[in-house]
This record gives structure tokens, C-alpha cells and sequence, in this order.
């Protein structure tokens, strides 16, 4: 597997262990009626999520259905815990906010059914400038050039263009060359909370990620 499949890999990993812990949450009510009320606020927050177009936080989810954000947060458990490892249907947590996505191991078929073209996915010149930007960020591409020993213009572009890495400032050094970062869209497309949910360095080596491939991430 290359830097960016292992990736996926703990995401799912991430995932299983996270749905076991919403699995084991209490979501009880006292009587016949409150827990009616429950499952259809469950029900009206999976049919909200469904047709929302982007990530939706629990204050919008609350003010919404009319319940309070405890009581969403509850039903957010509940239903999560039903989108588990062996579904093709993830919810996705991304800095407070919640929406559906497609299962990553499943990108292949995906991809198939939907006829998407080979140019829309990332080579591995991409791949690889990638993973440097978003182990090593923030870097300008005269850094990214010096680890990969070529030219990354165009893979930087592409990176631009599909919205995975963005302009986040400028070098002090000679000519204050653009500094690089990733994208909010690069943490959804791995399924990450943040940065430091990347595999640690340490974790890589013992799955046998090459000395080339780790002499590029490492600082």
C-alpha cells in the first residue's frame, strides 16, 4: 500500500474503534412515549443529514427539530452507531460538524459505477507531493522540490485545482516563495479530525512503509 491507502487504512481503523464507543452509549427513556420521541428525533436527524449538501453542527440540528443540542448529541450516538464498519454508509464527524459519506473501502466500486475519469485521480507525483505537504506543512515547493529531487509544479497544481492543499502564507527566506498547507476537503477526503490523527512516523515503519517513502515525510 502506498502513503496515502495506509492513511485510509487507520481511518478505518479510527472509525471501528469510535463506533464501538458510541455503540456502548446509553440513550435510554422512561416511558413508551419518550422513547417514540427518540427514535423519530434519530429518524429526522439521519433524513436531515441526508439531504443536507455540506456538514451540518448540532446547533443547526437543534434549532431545526426543536430539541435541545444535548438531546441531539444523544441521537447523533445512537445513530452513528448504526452506520458501523460493515455498512457502505459512514457518518462523518469533522470539527463539530456531521454528514454522510461513502465508505473509503469501497472507492473502487464507486469509482467503476460511476465512470469518473482517470485524470481525476491523483497520480503518484500527486500522492507523494501530498503526503510531504501534509506531514511537513507548511512548506513552499522549492522545499517540496528538494525532498522529492523534481520539479512539483504540476502536482501542486493538481493538488490546488482538486481543493486538497491551499496557499497559507509566505516563506521569510529569499523571494518569500508561497507557503503550502492542506485543506479542510484533505481531512474529510481521509476521514480525519485534525493533523494529528496522520499515522505517527513510528507506526509506519513497523508496517513496512519503504526508507524512501519515509525519508520523504520525515523533517
Amino acid at each position: 500500500m502506498n502513503i496515502a491507502e495506509r492513511m485510509l487504512y487507520h481511518r478505518r481503523i479510527r472509525y471501528n474503534q469510535r463506533y464501538d464507543k458510541f455503540n456502548n452509549a446509553n440513550y435510554s427513556m422512561s416511558d413508551s412515549n419518550q422513547s417514540k420521541t427518540a427514535n423519530n428525533l434519530i429518524a429526522c436527524i439521519e433524513a436531515l443529514l441526508f439531504v443536507s449538501t455540506g456538514p451540518v453542527s448540532v446547533q443547526q440540528l437543534s434549532e431545526a427539530l426543536g430539541h435541545t443540542q444535548d438531546e441531539v448529541n444523544a441521537a447523533l450516538k445512537v445513530l452513528i452507531g448504526t452506520y458501523r464498519e460493515d455498512r457502505g454508509i459512514r457518518i462523518q464527524e469533522y470539527q463539530g460538524r456531521y454528514q454522510f459519506m461513502s465508505a473509503p473501502e469501497y472507492a473502487q466500486e464507486i469509482e467503476k459505477f460511476l465512470v469518473l475519469e482517470a485524470s481525476a485521480r491523483l497520480s503518484r507525483a500527486g500522492l507523494e507531493t501530498l503526503a510531504i505537504v501534509a506531514y511537513r506543512q507548511p512548506i513552499t515547493r522549492p522545499g517540496i522540490d528538494a525532498v522529492r529531487g523534481v520539479n512539483s509544479d504540476g502536482a501542486l497544481k493538481s493538488l490546488l485545482s482538486k481543493g486538497l492543499i491551499q496557499e497559507v502564507g509566505r516563506s521569510e527566506g529569499p523571494g518569500r516563495p508561497i507557503l503550502y498547507g492542506t485543506t479542510s476537503d484533505f481531512l474529510q477526503h481521509f476521514g480525519l479530525e485534525s493533523l494529528k490523527d496522520l499515522p505517527p512516523f513510528e507506526l509506519l515503519e513497523q508496517e513496512g512503509v519503504s526508507p524512501e517513502e519515509q525519508r520523504l515525510l520525515k523533517d
